[in-house]
């Protein structure tokens, strides 16, 4: 089971207080891409094993979005952050590097 705190009200639960909402930082493509871009981006989508930053929505508390840093194989969360942003803060990649060393994901390190 996961404990989430939700970095928006500052409230901490299990994530059945909350609804997962896919992976985070997603570079997303439509109508005006190219056919490759936007196939890939339907049905090309990553499954890592380790380091994982996710979406999530606090519903039964404040409504607003959210991206959780986690690990996919032990579920251990190293921490919350605002879903405005492009990329992860750098307090949440020093915890994981603090616990991960020569962890990557993406452009993220």
């Amino acid at each position: 089971m996961l404990i989430l705190e939700c970095p928006c009200c500052g409230v901490k639960g299990e994530e059945t207080e909350f609804h997962g909402g896919g992976e985070a930082h997603i570079r997303r493509f439509g109508p005006g891409s190219s056919d490759e871009a936007f196939h890939d981006y339907l049905f090309a989508k990553e499954n890592p094993r380790g380091v994982h930053f996710e979406r999530w929505r606090h519903v039964n508390g404040c409504g607003k979005w959210f991206h959780v840093a986690r690990c996919t194989q032990t579920l251990e969360v190293f921490g919350s952050y605002s879903a405005q942003t492009t990329e992860p803060p750098q307090d949440i990649k020093d915890a994981i590097t603090a616990k991960r060393p020569g962890w990557r994901w993406r452009e993220f390190t």
